[in-house]
């Protein structure tokens, strides 16, 4: 099998900015810097008497409906006489559940998100011929050209795989003769495109990094036509074929799942607001991917892994549920972990009673981690399930129901594939390729209408001051 090589030799220096030492805050720097420190944060009241969505929520939890979309359904909960009524979950791509979807791939023994793309993009389930053909279209562009190669954005020492994938896609946009097209054929082409290469480009970005650390060449294998998406990255991962079937399933079934959530999700929310002003499809999902980045989107997943870590370390009997009920309930009060208050993997703003995508995993990460040997970490992450419901309501003195996210059971599934947590997140936006282009599609061509929401403006107006005239305002 041929490999695409990157040599290094020992660490190469790089000048990191160091902003704290060029910060120098004299006098004239105080209310550049410390204005910010006395921020007045809005009062909550403020918010209700302007009747403003904070968030773009309503006040009872629900989302405010900012469009139509005939590509996915989240149900987490019911609306009756004008109340939320908590319901069990349920996630349905253009009208099929995801259950069905998942369990449809499985019981005939074939990878099934390439068919979860299609179906996303184009809002039909594809026959045997359409699927192939779908499949080597996205195998057409997994071959990286070199002169895009020999440019290829690596990260540096402290950068992240999503700011690699950002600049990766920005950078295709010079490659692209027609980049500015927004035709249909084009926006195919260009989503097929990037289905094919951001599985590659995570992985080399890895593999190339970790190579560079260590002061060795980093060997990537020449991509295999035939490869699903699951396959594809597992090679690059394993640094050929030194994986199962089984196991390329199962991460085939993670894609699926996160391929998409409805367009009121950050990332995709971001998406339509960039196609709405007619941008180029590589600006969308560039902007897409720095979304789904933030610790409090799609880089949740690694902050779940972190969590389980710091209980694992702390908790000396797992199987002891008062001390792990003790131990949850000082994360809850800010005493433990982050000290965010935040217990990870617990609770969303749709689902309610449940998460039909982290069911999915729970029963997948229960079958293998009897295969891996990790039945007393699967353990501990369903008590942590069960038991942090109840913690929060306790803790925050409230009633409203909230269950484990997908976040809950990913990180442990990524763990037992050998994905390194760098690559958690990045696997998420490899996933959602296929919903950020169907969203992409939808905006342009079925709403082509600027996204333009108001702020209302709580401010006095100033007099001018001529800057000879001008005092400084205390900060206190």
């Amino acid at each position: 099998m041929e490999h695409m090589k990157f040599a290094y030799g020992p660490m190469r220096e790089r000048r990191i900015e160091n902003f704290a030492e060029k910060r120098h805050i004299g006098p004239d720097g105080e209310r550049l810097y410390h204005s910010l420190t006395n921020f007045e944060r809005y009062d909550e009241e403020l918010f209700a008497e302007h009747d403003v969505k904070r968030g773009l929520r309503n006040a009872d939890g629900s989302g405010v409906v900012a469009g139509l979309t005939r590509i996915c359904d989240v149900h987490g909960y019911k609306k009756v006489d004008g109340k939320v009524v908590p319901d069990y979950g349920k996630l349905t791509y253009r009208g099929y559940d995801v259950a069905d979807l998942v369990r449809g791939a499985r019981e005939e023994d074939r990878f099934g998100y390439e068919e979860v793309a299609y179906l996303l993009i184009t809002g039909f389930l594809p026959t045997k011929a359409e699927l192939y053909d779908f499949r080597q279209r996205i195998a057409d562009f997994r071959f990286l050209d070199r002169e895009y190669v020999y440019e290829f954005p690596m990260p540096t020492i402290q950068s992240s795989i999503m700011n690699v994938m950002q600049r990766a896609i920005l950078m295709l946009y010079a490659f692209d003769e027609t980049a500015d097209d927004t035709r249909p054929e084009h926006e195919i082409d260009v989503a097929i495109s990037l289905m094919g290469r951001l599985p590659r480009m995570a992985a080399i970005a890895h593999t190339a990094h970790a190579a560079e650390v260590e002061g060795r060449e980093a060997h990537v294998p020449s991509p295999v036509p035939s490869y699903s998406v699951a396959e594809t990255v597992l090679q690059v991962l394993r640094g050929g074929d030194d994986f199962t079937r089984e196991e390329a399933q199962m991460l085939d079934v993670l894609l699926m799942l996160q391929a998409e959530h409805g367009g009121g999700n950050n990332s995709t929310f971001t998406t339509r607001v960039l196609s709405s002003t007619d941008t180029d499809a590589y600006s969308a999902y560039a902007a897409a991917v720095g979304s789904l980045k933030g610790p409090r989107h799609g880089g949740a997943n690694a902050k779940v892994t972190s969590m389980q870590k710091d209980i694992m370390s702390h908790v000396t009997n797992w199987e002891n549920e008062d001390e792990l009920a003790c131990y949850l309930e000082k994360i809850a009060r800010r005493e433990a972990f982050d000290k965010t208050g935040l217990i990870y993997g617990v609770g969303h703003a749709v689902y309610t009673l449940s998460d039909p995508r982290a069911e999915i995993c729970r029963s997948f990460a229960r079958r293998f981690s009897k295969l891996k040997g990790l039945e007393p970490e699967f353990n501990l992450i369903e008590s942590i399930e069960r038991l942090a419901p109840q913690v929060i309501a306790n803790v925050r003195g409230t009633d409203k129901p909230v269950c484990a996210n997908i976040d809950m059971y990913t990180g442990l599934l990524y763990h037992m594939l050998g994905v390194p947590q760098d690559l958690y997140t990045p696997m998420f936006a490899i996933a959602r390729m296929a919903g950020w282009a169907a969203h992409r599609l939808e905006e342009l061509y079925g709403v082509n209408r600027i996204i333009r929401p108001a702020y209302v403006t709580v401010m006095d107006d100033k007099p001018y001051v001529p800057i000879a005239e001008r005092q400084e305002e205390s900060l206190g």
